[in-house]
């Protein structure tokens, strides 16, 4: 960076940040420049996000909302007030985090980006009608309207039904052992049942022996008839009492099975029942649009020989190889014979160029493998942030600071590049782009380091520099700069030499979504790296398939967690497992137990966290319950858990925090009055382990929890954590909370504290994301250790430096999408940094270069 630039950090054009107390950060003070790309570092946990999201961009987000009318505010996502004294020259901010928004299962890529907008209006305004039919306006394309919703399935494209086999599981059973499984228990299935007796069932015959019009009519009726239900009779004295008309105990509404089903899951208010009828249901491809999910006169027209839903179906590359022949002069449809009209090639050439405009920027950050129909909860947050980040671009804002949360995220690197050249088209635009990024030649291009540190948690949360790249050479303090440059004295790393492959298993003739009819080998008692472009097909390989074929594990992702009946509309979208097909063929004794460790999130609401979930809180409240004033007061274990009645604060039941309704502004969650935030009863704080009441202990770091416990077993705990890089995670630090990278590790250290020698495969899915290097360096140390045990690691990465670490790298390729799924390359790190065809091999070569120069 020039002097002038350098000057502006402290100038009028500069951010100053004065006295910054956000989370870990120690009163920070920082000047930083505006139109500049300004990387924020630090190790894992240090601080870089306090800073960046939970100090910047909120005071600004704080800023614009103060001029917004109170009523809006209430519509509107909004950050916590920062803890800062000051910040001046601040620009408004546009934060494009890595956390999954609540899209619904209708927000698909094409939505999301808007070029579906301008498809439609492509097909509206020139696209190829049947003969005889009518002009249709942009709305009759979307199946998201009522204009254009296929009129059966409402523009689901599924439909619901209760096939006979799930409404009576055995037919061998008569009506009174329950035959019709899916009618309710208890009272009303009873009187449901009565009823039945009453219209001249005999309840004791096997359902297999009733007359077919019969049983088709209770199963299948939608009548509603009312019938006399006589309590405490025989079925042939109930018989005998309705042809005599005798008064009955009480009448009955009659609901057959398959309306009974239907209307509990749409109707009813208790999540449970919705529950148990979705357990009776399927959904089914609606037989009027066959799953497209528009009326037939949209499905009529078609652009290029294709209607709406199969232009949607296609990869974007292919989309933007078909809109750049409509850009030619003499263009016209392959579909039509007519000459085409002067006015509405000029339509096509505007519109497909409007297209273009809004796909390049999705191609140019490596996204061009997805499909418009893909829905954005499919989506990984790394390929939703480059999303929404393309999306960012087309906007053309001026003057304001883009925050982003480590914008290479599952971007292999011969896509940063790419995501550089955005990055920069958004400073040219009179833009800053602040970004937190542990990615080495991320950093190193950018203008300014903001380096926090020096270290996580309480022993982080300062300044350990502020400047220009080159600068960062000589702050002692950091960790950082022992990455970024290779002149840079640091620890040596001694080399490591490569696991010899003794025994493999092979997956053979594997398809699992892109991957198709694929054929590879992986060494056991090896660390396996898999390799490849982003859209390669490394996750429905390792994190798909490979479990499905083998039988992983599950996780315990979500095991605590009540789940509820989700909406109709999102069951019914929401896509279905895909299916695996293929087989393993190899030495199974080797593979007796198969772990996947994914980066799903360990629980939904705040009563899941890091304690809880490893079983660190089980140990902790036995030793609470042992000490002497809790023996006196006879308070067992479950004394000291939130989510007993007994221990936990009455007034916010152990939540900790109160909702607060504003009218007019937004609910916002307070601490509670009565425990101030504590989660437990006072009676229940009174009893201390060592100075700390229970509430004190979940607010302590893992590193300093580390400290407090001398117990082996909360050690083993705390150890396993530390050595996954999660020492900075407060004990209690809710499940929601936790970044996928950061929920895959906490997954990974419970699984490391039990492991057992041997025979094991572990499955992950980059699980060096969103970690400095140096806390890859420590993760990657245990899973070498977990090799050396005996088990078998084979994980998914973009990080070179960690692939050059691997006894084996299968690299796949060579595209993305429809143009991957094949094994470019494997062997050593050696043997595929020298492929040709690999476009892994020239940055895995750079890594090696670098491992061996700094084991010398």
């Amino acid at each position: 960076m020039e002097q002038s630039q350098r000057e502006r950090a402290t100038g009028a054009d500069g951010v100053a940040v004065r006295g910054a107390r956000t989370h870990n950060l120690r009163a920070v003070d920082v000047d930083i420049p505006r139109d500049a790309l300004v990387a924020f570092t630090g190790i894992s946990g240090s601080g870089k996000s306090s800073l960046a999201f939970g100090t910047i961009y909120a005071e600004s987000q704080r800023r614009y909302f103060e001029s917004v009318a109170p009523y809006a505010r209430r519509l509107m996502s909004q950050v916590s007030t920062p803890d800062v004294d000051a910040i001046d020259g601040l620009p408004p901010a546009v934060a494009l985090p890595q956390q999954r928004s609540g899209g619904s299962a209708r927000s698909t890529v094409g939505s999301a980006t808007t070029i579906a907008n301008v498809l439609r209006m492509l097909l509206s305004r020139v696209g190829t009608y049947p003969a005889g039919a009518p002009m249709l306006l942009a709305e009759d394309f979307s199946a998201n309207t009522v204009e254009g919703a296929c009129p059966v399935c409402h523009g689901i494209g599924r439909v619901y039904d209760v096939p006979v086999e799930r409404m009576v599981p055995d037919d061998a059973l008569s009506i009174a052992e329950g035959a019709l499984a899916a009618w309710p228990t208890a009272w009303h299935g009873q009187q449901l049942r009565d009823s039945l007796v009453s219209l001249g069932y005999d309840p004791d015959v096997p359902w297999r022996d009733i007359p077919e019009e019969r049983r088709e009519w209770a199963l299948q009726t939608w009548e509603t008839p009312q019938v006399p239900v006589y309590r405490g009779l025989t079925p042939r004295q109930v018989w005998a009492a309705v042809e005599a008309g005798d008064e009955p105990s009480y009448m009955s509404s009659f609901v057959g099975v398959r309306r009974y089903v239907l209307d509990t899951f749409a109707g009813s208010k208790s999540a449970r029942m919705r529950q148990r009828a979705a357990e009776s249901m399927v959904s089914v491809v609606c037989a009027a649009c066959d799953g497209r999910r528009l009326k037939a006169e949209a499905l009529a027209v078609t652009f290029e020989g294709r209607d709406v839903t199969e232009l949607s179906a296609m990869p974007i590359d292919d989309v933007a190889a078909l809109l750049e022949r409509a850009l030619a002069p003499d263009w016209s449809p392959q579909d039509e014979t007519a000459p085409m009209a002067a006015e509405r090639r000029l339509a096509a050439q505007r519109l497909a160029g409007e297209a273009l405009g809004r796909i390049r920027p999705l191609a140019d950050l490596g996204l061009g493998y997805l499909s418009l129909d893909r829905a954005t909860p499919t989506l990984s947050s790394g390929e939703l942030q480059r999303m929404r980040l393309a999306t960012q671009v087309l906007s053309q804002l001026f003057g304001v600071v883009f925050v982003l949360d480590e914008p290479s995220a599952g971007l292999h690197p011969a896509d940063t590049e790419a995501l550089l050249g955005i990055l920069r088209a958004m400073r040219a635009a009179g833009n800053s782009v602040f970004f937190v990024e542990h990615a080495l030649d991320v950093i190193r291009a950018a203008d300014w380091i903001v380096d926090i540190g020096p270290g996580a948690g309480t022993t982080g949360g300062t300044v350990v520099y502020s400047g220009p790249l080159d600068g960062l050479r000589d702050a002692q303090e950091s960790v950082t700069r022992r990455y970024l440059f290779d002149d840079v004295d640091g620890p040596a790393a001694p080399l490591r030499e490569r696991r010899p492959v003794d025994e493999r298993f092979e997956v053979v003739d594997l398809t699992r979504n892109t991957v198709r009819g694929l054929t590879v080998g992986f060494p056991i008692g090896a660390l396996t790296a898999v390799t490849g472009v982003s859209g390669s097909g490394k996750s429905s390989l390792v994190t798909q398939a490979i479990p499905d074929l083998l039988g992983a594990e599950d996780d315990g992702t979500d095991a605590d967690e009540p789940t509820a009946a989700p909406a109709a509309d999102e069951l019914l979208l929401a896509p279905g497992p895909a299916p695996t097909t293929g087989r393993v063929v190899g030495p199974r004794d080797r593979l007796r137990r198969v772990v996947q460790v994914s980066q799903r999130p360990i629980g939904r609401t705040s009563r899941s966290n890091v304690a809880t979930y490893t079983g660190l809180f089980d140990r902790v409240r036995t030793l609470f319950a042992a000490t002497p004033e809790a023996r006196r007061r006879r308070y067992g274990a479950g004394r000291f858990s939130f989510n007993q009645p007994s221990g936990r604060c009455p007034t916010c039941k152990g939540e900790g925090t109160m909702e607060v309704e504003l009218l007019f502004l937004p609910t916002v969650q307070a601490p509670c009055a009565a425990c101030g935030g504590a989660r437990y009863s006072p009676e229940t704080l009174e009893i201390e382990l060592d100075g700390r009441s229970i509430a004190d202990v979940l607010a302590l770091s893992v590193a300093d929890a580390r400290e407090a416990f001398d117990d082996a077993e909360v050690v083993r705990h705390l150890d396993a954590l530390l050595d996954v890089g999660l020492g900075y995670v407060a004990l209690g630090q809710p499940a929601p909370e936790l970044s996928g990278g950061e929920a895959q590790r906490v997954k990974l250290a419970s699984e490391l504290r039990r492991a057992r020698s041997g025979d094991t495969l572990y499955l992950l899915d980059e699980p060096t994301s969103g970690l400095h290097p140096a806390d890859a360096d420590r993760l990657l140390g245990h899973l070498q250790r977990l090799v050396d045990g005996g088990s078998t690691v084979i994980l998914v990465e973009h990080d070179m430096r960690v692939v050059a670490e691997a006894d084996w790298v299968v690299d796949l390729g060579p595209g993305a999408g429809e143009a991957g799924g094949m094994v470019v390359a494997e062997g050593t790190p050696e043997e595929v940094a020298a492929s040709e065809a690999s476009a892994t091999a020239p940055f895995l070569a750079a890594a090696l270069r670098r491992r061996v120069a700094r084991a010398s």
